[in-house]
């Protein structure tokens, strides 16, 4: 009876203890709490990493971790740091680590959890900043494979562009769409290990998109450049990068693939002419002694 009482007197003039307990009710429907647990690191500032802890409404919230992630920035914590631009899958600036997986955080969904949801930047690489990782080694290596068009007979001025059959057109399926957002190459423990050498997932499909193109006639050189024990052979099929590729794409295939044709189209000759395209690439030859 006394708390009954007292409980009413807590009321504003006019209130009823029903309408009440249906405000609260209606505040408590129109809420849905979700804890983000979010690496941070500021190599000027703190000594070490940790992972700091926001609440965010979901009703207030776009579906996706990365609407998550601009909400914090925008509305809790201006000094959050991390890469965002298209929100459409398209760019791969939002790679990072989320729940365990890496992935793109314009395309994973916030799934409502009573454990926090961690966030973190792509394992295995130097960060800058937060969830901003270097990936200096990883475009150095991109670099290293010569991802273009490569002819020996040039086009006259004025002649139409390269032909390419529909059946050699369709060999770049699935290869092409790489965005390189370095999920891939951050998930592979052989990438891991030998970072300064192996070129990775990403990379090591790139290489073979243009080797299976019917219109580059440097594909000799090409092949000889990949065919390394350190290069391509430390690949050993785990399938992290097919499992975690935002895309769908299957690098390890175009590994498979690679390997090969390696076999197949392999000639002695090849240890000078591999030593002829490195002396060509010391420019941008792979590993973090380049940086």
């Amino acid at each position: 009876m006394f708390a009954a009482a007292s409980f009413r007197s807590m009321l504003p003039s006019g209130t009823t203890a029903l309408s009440a307990l249906a405000s609260r009710r209606t505040f408590s429907a129109a809420t849905q709490m979700q804890k983000f647990a979010i690496y941070r690191y500021d190599p000027e500032k703190t000594a070490r990493p940790f992972l700091q802890e926001y609440d965010i409404d979901l009703k207030q919230c776009g579906p996706m971790i990365l609407d998550a992630l601009i909400k914090v920035k925008d509305e809790v914590d201006p000094t959050l740091t991390f890469r965002r631009s298209c929100r459409e899958g398209i760019c791969g600036s939002c790679a990072m680590n989320i729940n365990g997986k890496n992935g793109l955080a314009c395309l994973i969904y916030i799934e409502p959890d009573a454990k926090p949801i961690e966030i973190q930047p792509l394992p295995h690489s130097y960060v800058v900043k937060d969830l901003v990782p270097d990936l200096t080694n990883f475009y150095n290596q991109y670099k290293s494979i010569e991802p273009w068009l490569k002819r020996k007979d040039e086009k006259a001025p004025g002649e139409k562009e390269y032909y390419q059959s529909h059946e050699d057109r369709l060999k770049l399926d699935g290869m092409y769409e790489c965005i390189l957002c370095a999920s891939c190459m951050t998930s592979c423990p052989s990438y891991w290990w030998n970072p300064e050498y192996y070129l990775g997932p990403a990379v090591l499909m790139q290489a073979y998109r243009w080797i299976a193109d019917s219109r580059d006639q440097y594909t000799e050189e090409r092949l000889a450049w990949v065919n390394d024990t350190m290069k391509l052979y430390r690949c050993h099929g785990i399938m992290n990068c097919t499992n975690c590729c935002p895309k769908g794409l299957d690098p390890a295939k175009a590994i498979v693939e690679l390997k090969a044709q390696v076999a197949q189209t392999y000639k002695d000759g090849w240890q000078e002419m591999a030593a002829g395209e490195i002396s060509k690439n010391t420019g941008r030859e792979s590993g973090m002694m380049y940086m």
